[in-house]
C-alpha cells in the first residue's frame, strides 16, 4: 500500500498494488441519467483501447446509472449494448437498488422521488407528480412495471456488488473498515459513506469507488473516489488502471 495520503488526480503510481497482469482497466464513475456523458466517455475509451493494442482491456461501471439526470432508459439501452460483448462489467450502486425495491414495494416512493426517481420514470415514458397517495403508489409502480423493458429488469436485478483484479477492488459505495472482503454486507457496499471515507489504513485491496460526489478524482492511500457528481456538473470521470499505474481520461 502508499505509505502517505495522496490528494492529487494525475497520472502516477500506486506503488505495490496492481491489477490483474496484462489487463488494463477503465472504471467509469456514477453516471446518473447522462446518456450524453457516457457515449463521449465511451468513445474516449475505444481510442484510449486502440493506442494500447495487446492489453486486455476490461470496463468497469461503478453503479447509479439511473435518476436525477434526464435519460436513465438510454443510459440503461447503452450499457445492455455494451454488456453483450466481452470485457464490459456493471456494477450495482445505491439507486438501482432502490428502483428495484420500489417495484416490489411501492410504499419506498418518498425515497425513491428524493433520490430522482421521477426523472427515471419521465425517461421510460410515464408523468407522475412528486406527491402521491398510497393508492397511486401503487399504481405508478405497476405502470413502470409495464413500461420498463424485461431485459432492463433483468440487467438491473442481475448486477454485481464487486469486480476483482489483482489487488484492487471495484466497488460503488466503499468497503466497511476491518470487516473481512468476504464478510462485506451488501448495505455497506452500497452505501457507506464515513466509515470508509474516514478510514486511513489499508483495506484488504485497494479500493476504487464512486457514491460519494467530488469536485475531481480524489486518489488517497487507500481508495480512489471517481463520483464527479456527473449529472449536475457534466464531468464523468473515468480512471484507467494498467500494472501499478495509472492515469484519467
Amino acid at each position: 500500500m502508499l505509505s502517505k495520503l495522496l490528494r492529487k488526480a494525475a497520472p502516477g503510481p500506486i506503488s505495490a498494488i496492481a491489477v490483474e497482469s496484462g489487463s488494463r482497466i477503465y472504471a467509469v464513475g456514477d453516471i446518473h441519467g447522462r446518456a450524453d456523458l457516457l457515449a463521449g466517455i465511451i468513445d474516449r475509451i475505444g481510442v484510449d483501447m486502440d493506442r494500447h493494442p495487446g492489453r486486455r482491456a476490461t470496463t468497469i461501471f461503478l453503479g447509479d446509472y439511473v435518476d436525477r439526470g434526464p435519460d436513465s432508459r438510454s443510459v440503461v439501452d447503452m450499457l445492455l449494448a455494451l454488456s453483450r460483448g466481452e470485457g464490459t462489467v456493471c456494477l450495482k450502486g445505491n439507486h438501482e437498488a432502490v428502483l428495484v425495491q420500489f417495484l416490489h414495494d411501492p410504499s419506498l416512493w418518498d425515497t425513491w422521488a428524493a433520490f430522482g426517481g421521477v426523472q427515471t420514470l419521465r425517461s421510460y415514458g410515464l408523468r407522475v407528480p412528486t406527491c402521491l397517495s398510497r393508492e397511486d403508489q401503487v399504481r405508478v409502480a405497476e405502470e413502470f412495471r409495464q413500461a420498463l423493458p424485461w431485459e432492463h429488469l433483468h440487467f438491473l436485478e442481475g448486477l454485481a456488488l464487486t469486480y476483482i483484479s489483482g489487488d484492487v477492488v471495484f466497488v460503488h459505495a466503499g468497503l466497511r473498515p476491518n470487516v473481512p472482503m468476504d464478510q462485506q454486507e451488501e448495505e455497506d457496499l452500497l452505501w457507506i459513506r464515513r466509515p470508509f471515507l474516514d478510514h486511513r489504513e489499508p483495506f484488504e485491496y485497494f479500493v476504487v469507488h464512486g457514491h460519494t460526489p467530488v469536485e475531481s478524482p480524489e486518489v488517497h492511500a487507500n481508495r480512489i473516489n471517481i463520483d464527479t457528481g456527473a449529472y449536475a456538473t457534466g464531468r464523468l470521470s473515468c480512471v484507467v488502471l494498467d500494472g501499478h499505474s495509472f492515469t484519467f481520461l
